[in-house]
């Protein structure tokens, strides 16, 4: 549990583990925090490294500083910087994938493979209009819960898990959806990706890249993840069925085993 600067801002991180170093990249609503569950299945054989974003978790916040996922893909660099690491394996979902994606462009030389869970190329209008329907209501805790997390999860998921929903509800209206500085940041992080676009330089990308797709997704829907697909020569795609935005909550044991199992798992020859 570190801290490291970053243009006079302190940047969180955590590290757990050896051997092969892997650097998680969380979605928007994301901290450190999120990967509580999967800590010690990522770090059993890995060097897992975790990292709070700019605005993300217990990093600094940007009060009246504009900046936008190139400023991310820089902190990510300066990370690695940090730590020695010249190669990592990166794995980015939603925001993070766009962040990974981003640093793809600039910076795949250190990256030895790349998972995208439920990411995109491009912040279309359609997308720009959903985030702009979250910061409008982020004056109000329950107008905030109630436009952005019933669609990040699937009909299946959010009524099979009910109980857990309300309380998910109760917890987040009455103690982070009502504090202001969260929402601050919120509104800053959806406003830094209203122009990500790295659909023109895809094809440049030739690192190893596992894209996670889900059939249920509303906030990154399967075309996006199947244009990436067709963009990186060097991917390979998986759909997870009956399946929203937040895969990794809602299949955690299929998500961890597919991330692992692609990190680590070498190419195979078959001789038949």
């Amino acid at each position: 549990m570190s801290y490291m600067e970053y243009k006079g801002k302190k940047v969180y991180y955590e590290v757990y583990g050896q051997g092969k170093p892997l650097l998680l990249l969380n979605g928007i609503m994301m901290s450190t925090l999120s990967w509580q569950i999967f800590k010690d299945a990522f770090s059993a054989k890995n060097q897992v490294i975790l990292l709070d974003l700019l605005d993300q978790g217990k990093s600094d916040k940007m009060e009246n500083i504009s900046y936008t996922q190139a400023d991310q893909v820089e902190v990510v660099k300066a990370l690695l910087d940090a730590l020695n690491l010249s190669k990592v394996s990166l794995m980015g979902i939603s925001y993070g994938g766009e962040v990974a994606l981003e640093f793809a462009v600039k910076y795949q030389e250190c990256i030895d493979k790349m998972v995208l869970a439920n990411t995109t190329a491009k912040t279309s209008s359609w997308l720009r209009d959903i985030g702009n329907g979250w910061n409008r209501s982020a004056s109000d805790a329950m107008d905030y819960y109630c436009t952005t997390i019933p669609v990040i999860y699937s009909p299946e998921f959010y009524e099979a898990k009910r109980d857990w929903m309300n309380a998910r509800k109760t917890f987040l209206t009455e103690n982070i959806f009502n504090q202001k500085p969260f929402m601050d940041s919120m509104v800053r992080l959806t406003e830094s990706a209203e122009n990500h676009d790295v659909t023109g330089e895809l094809q440049n990308i030739k690192v190893p890249t596992l894209i996670i797709s889900s059939e249920n997704d509303y906030i990154t829907p399967m075309a996006e993840q199947r244009l990436l697909h067709q963009l990186i020569t060097s991917s390979e795609l998986v759909v997870l069925p009956n399946t929203g935005h937040a895969s990794m909550y809602e299949r955690p044991v299929l998500f961890a085993t597919l991330v692992l199992g692609f990190i680590n798992l070498e190419q195979i020859e078959f001789n038949l």
